[in-house]
């Protein structure tokens, strides 16, 4: 018989050459044209399978092995198969293969895939749950199980899905196209969960290297690029109770406390040398951070980019994966009961997120069908000259909702409490760090992009909405107004903002000898001139303590003990200061050296009372802070604050009222010399017995422990625009918080 017109009537099973020998090529734009079942008319069906190496192929039953038909191989083709299959019953593909036999379903057997709401929702830019429809998806396909997987990438001439499974060959499981969209997809049965793939994709000019799934949920383990197939989170949530209040404790009068960490380096297991040996996965992490974050008494942790990233040394903030958590410290499920277990303990978790840029890993995004998909094109718009990365093209619909989904899959799959959106400046300004001949303007002639402006308003429109609770926080380094005002204000809609202009001003300040500081007095008091002007977090973040900028405690002038001191006055003043608080991990025990992604914090220092000190004084402040509503119910607004002296910059001392809704007041001292000083009459709103709540000199904290002994009776003697005042002693670079008893008393009688 001639195998080119194969078995039986006188037809040929097998298609025209042209599209033999573009299946060959792996340029055909049709596999289903031509692979899996046809019909010949009233001749039954023709069966095609294209299995290189394969050495023999048999259609046997869908439920059984009972041999069908054995197809026939193209006599100048190996590897090509056809024949005539009679009837409408389903069949797999027994395949002969050197290393042994294949029984599996023919991938081109099947139907499309995607529906069409899925396509035209991706399309607009409005597929909400994103990471539960696209990249990899473990389904059951008329009881067959199996993996769809489906990709975008418009401009391409071919995609197939390669991995282990296939020998990495791109011949063997070419994907359907779906037009319009420009998504490619193809369910492949029997593959299942933890399966290793990639994508091969033919671009105008050839084949590129592999690109991973732009939408994979799990992966291999850098240095390995490849994703690996996920099935929906199995993890049983036990956080109900959390979920069910977040919005309620959600409020701008709410405390807001975040321990800033970097999961790879706060903590890991050392050898004898002291050496890493290696991370710490989700769980092993949740038992030694959990209890240490408790007993500091921080409301919120904030975790240093987790997405899946390359190069580790970018601290994650250049990641390419937007759905997958990294497998450097576990599976998805081992951070979702991370996740849970922190809520049980009454932690919320805030996740760093990178909309801004991705890297130019040929295995990401960049260029993925052998264009600028997912960035824009031309390099004075979409190329970072700072950072030597890509910039994501917001304006085009696909990438917008591809970005929208990534949040809401934190949110929602992950019970993430917060996003901190990561250089917000780099997206609102065209001109930003180029030169006036090195970037593109927009439509109207100006420097915003107008692209990056709608997707943040749209993403804080959209979390707010769809996880109520949840925060969206910008670290924005410019005077760009309204950031965290509503978007129906016309502001950015962002929960708070970073106050990058407090964190500069007051660290300058404290860099100071305190000889000098009277004429910085200003840099200290300048940030109530703006405190309202936004919805503010106080940042002491990773940025403060890398790349010789030396740590928080190292920044502080004078000998060990004037350091220590140093310290602890200015996280006394930063917690007693309008806004929200964050702090980065080491700081909270003053730790020395600049911070190293390649070590843990240096525990050690822990065993010395200067140091457990400072770790006191937090825990402490944070207790104060939030058991006082005078610290935190009016945070976001001028009434929570009043001046009572701003002006003593001879002695470089302030002093404030911090007020609750209902009046109660706490009183702050500041005294940033190191000069103690006798009889310093204070004006006070109440008269009676003023207690010191929190003295930073305290012995307790490795202070000399100046202070008061424990309180001061208010005098019947007018000063600073009070009817009484108090005569202090105040501890050489030390902060003071007072609070009337007979408010305390009548809260405590109250409640």
């Amino acid at each position: 018989m001639n195998a080119q017109h194969g078995q039986g009537h006188g037809l040929s099973v097998f298609p025209p050459e042209a599209d033999i020998q573009a299946l060959v090529r792996a340029e055909h734009r049709d596999p289903f044209a031509v692979l899996g079942p046809h019909w010949q008319g009233d001749h039954g069906r023709v069966v095609r399978a294209y299995l290189p190496h394969a050495m023999r192929v048999e259609l046997v039953g869908e439920h059984d092995e009972a041999p069908r038909v054995s197809l026939e191989e193209h006599t100048s083709v190996p590897g090509f198969f056809a024949g005539q299959l009679q009837g409408n019953e389903g069949y797999r593909l027994k395949i002969q293969w050197a290393t042994g036999v294949q029984v599996c379903h023919d991938p081109y057997s099947f139907d499309q895939q995607l529906g069409e709401m899925d396509l035209y929702l991706f399309a607009e830019g409005n597929h909400r749950n994103l990471s539960d429809a696209m990249g990899s998806q473990v389904i059951n396909v008329n009881g067959v199980e199996g993996v769809r997987f489906s990709v975008w990438a418009p401009n391409a001439r071919r995609v197939s899905v390669v991995g282990h499974f296939n020998g990495w060959d791109g011949r063997r499981h070419p994907m359907r196209q779906r037009h319009p969209s420009g998504v490619w997809e193809l369910f492949i049965p029997a593959l299942g969960e933890g399966e290793v793939y990639k994508y091969e994709v033919l671009g105008q000019h050839g084949v590129l290297p592999l690109k991973a799934d732009p939408l994979a949920r799990w992966t291999e383990l850098p240095p390995a690029t490849g994703s690996r197939v996920a099935t929906r989170l199995r993890h049983e949530w036990n956080d109900q109770a959390w979920m069910s209040g977040r919005q309620s404790q959600a409020g701008l009068d709410k405390p807001l406390s975040i321990y800033e960490l970097h999961a790879g380096s706060w903590m890991v297991e050392t050898n004898e040398a002291g050496e890493v040996s290696r991370q710490y996965r989700w769980g092993e992490l949740a038992e030694r951070l959990i209890p240490y974050v408790q007993q500091l008494g921080f409301t919120h942790i904030e975790l240093m980019p987790i997405m899946e990233h390359p190069f580790g040394g970018s601290w994650g903030y250049q990641l390419l994966s937007q759905f997958a958590p990294s497998a450097r410290y576990g599976e998805p499920d081992e951070l979702a009961a991370f996740v849970d277990a922190c809520h049980q303990a009454n932690i919320g978790v805030i996740l760093d997120w990178v909309p801004a840029h991705f890297p130019t890993d040929e295995h990401g995004l960049a260029r993925f069908d052998g264009t600028a998909l997912y960035e824009y094109d031309d390099p004075r718009e979409g190329f970072h000259q700072d950072w030597n990365t890509l910039i994501y093209n917001l304006g085009r619909t696909e990438v917008h909702g591809f970005m929208i989904a990534s949040a809401l899959h934190w949110l929602k799959h992950y019970h993430i409490d917060g996003l901190r959106v990561d250089a917000v400046a780099s997206m609102l300004y065209r001109d930003y760090s180029r030169k006036h001949d090195e970037w593109v303007p927009n439509r109207f002639g100006g420097r915003e992009n107008l692209e990056a402006i709608a997707f943040l308003r749209h993403l804080n429109d959209v979390v707010a909405s769809e996880t109520p609770g949840a925060m969206v926080i910008a670290e924005e380094s410019t005077s760009w107004p309204g950031v965290s005002a509503p978007t129906q204000e016309g502001g950015l809609g962002f929960s708070y903002k970073w106050n990058m202009g407090w964190m500069h001003d007051t660290l300058h300040y404290m860099e100071n000898d305190p000889i000098h500081r009277q004429h910085h007095h200003s840099e200290l008091s300048f940030g109530l001139v703006y405190a309202w002007s936004e919805r503010f977090v106080l940042p002491i973040s990773h940025d403060e303590v890398v790349h010789g900028k030396h740590s928080l405690i190292d920044k502080m002038p004078g000998d060990r003990w004037q350091k220590f001191a140093n310290l602890r006055a200015y996280l006394a003043f930063m917690w007693t200061h309008p806004g929200k608080k964050l702090l980065f991990m080491g700081c909270e025990f003053g730790q020395f050296r600049e911070w190293n992604h390649d070590h843990q914090l240096d525990w050690y220092l822990t065993q010395y009372s200067e140091h457990r000190g400072v770790q006191q004084a937090v825990s402490d402040l944070n207790r104060l802070y939030r058991a006082e509503p005078a610290l935190h119910e009016q945070d976001c607004v001028p009434e929570g604050f009043r001046w009572v002296i701003g002006d003593d910059t001879a002695n470089s001392v302030y002093a404030y009222l911090r007020l609750s809704r209902k009046g109660e007041p706490l009183l702050v001292v500041a005294n940033f010399t190191p000069v103690p000083r006798e009889g310093y009459r204070i004006g006070v709103p109440e008269a009676g017995l003023w207690e010191e709540a929190f003295n930073s000199d305290a012995e307790t904290y490795g202070g000399s422990n100046v202070g008061n002994g424990g309180g001061v009776m208010a005098e019947d003697i007018e000063s600073h625009g009070q009817p009484q005042s108090l005569s202090l002693k105040l501890p050489p670079l030390g902060v003071l918080i007072l609070q009337p008893q007979a408010s305390k008393l009548a809260r405590s009688a109250a409640e």
